[in-house]
């Protein structure tokens, strides 16, 4: 019912940037919380960043103070700049959202939604 559509990724020097977009379409009534994953070869998926539809954010230890999580009600829309990129945050990053799906003004059942996967080196 609900597709969510990542952009963005590549390869990266270290020390430089790059921005994520994740785009939630489909049949949705209201979109809460958003987040982002990340997993690198040879280790499980962890933890990065998420944000509220308020507009609250949290970030792993990891990644604080270099990236910056957003997002875009109108558009449906989560963002993740990264900034200062290092090597090890080399991995396939998932966006996530909680989504209440159902038409405009009807909602009919809440869900959890993983994007496909964008991959990120971070490599000279």
């Amino acid at each position: 019912q609900v597709q969510l559509v990542e952009s963005g990724g590549g390869l990266v020097q270290p020390g430089g940037s790059l921005r994520l977009s994740c785009a939630a379409s489909g049949r949705i009534y209201r979109i809460n919380d958003m987040g982002w994953y990340r997993q690198a070869p040879g280790k499980e998926r962890e933890y990065v960043a998420t944000i509220t539809r308020g507009g609250s954010t949290n970030y792993a230890d990891s990644v604080k103070g270099r990236f910056t999580i957003s997002r875009d009600n109108a558009k449906n829309t989560v963002y993740l700049q990264m900034a200062s990129l290092k090597p090890e945050d080399t991995a396939v990053y998932y966006c996530k959202a909680d989504i209440v799906h159902g038409t405009t003004w009807w909602p009919e059942g809440e869900s959890s939604y993983w994007g496909q996967g964008t991959q990120v080196t971070v490599s000279s």
